[in-house]
Formats: structure tokens, C-alpha cells, sequence
């Protein structure tokens, strides 16, 4: 159960670190500063899941 919960985060996080790049990559950001916060935002995101991706190795690793 946890392991479902764990991907569906993960694949949540993808789609939206995803959006922000579009959304990036389109020149969406008005101005510097909105430039910096939706990098900073990609930053955080990817940070969770690199913390989501390391637990769910754990708790496969304890399942064995």
C-alpha cells in the first residue's frame, strides 16, 4: 500500500516539475524573480523526490 502511495506522489511530482518546465521553456516567467521561484520550486520538488525514491528503496529493501 505504501509502495502505490509512493509512486502515485512520485509520478505527481514528474508531471508537475514537467509543467514548470514547459512552462519555463515557454518563457512564461514575467520577470527575474518569477524566473527564480519556478526554478526554485523544480529544486524542491525534485529534492522530495529524490527523498520519496530513497524510502521506497528502504521499505522494499526491509520487505526482503
Amino acid at each position: 500500500m505504501i509502495d502505490k502511495t509512493l509512486k502515485h506522489l512520485i509520478a505527481q511530482i514528474d508531471e508537475k516539475v514537467t509543467r514548470i518546465q514547459e512552462d519555463l521553456g515557454g518563457g512564461s516567467a514575467r520577470d527575474y524573480s518569477e524566473y527564480r521561484a519556478m526554478v526554485g520550486e523544480i529544486k524542491g520538488l525534485l529534492t522530495a523526490r529524490l527523498n520519496m525514491t530513497d524510502l521506497q528503496k528502504n521499505i522494499e529493501e526491509s520487505d526482503d
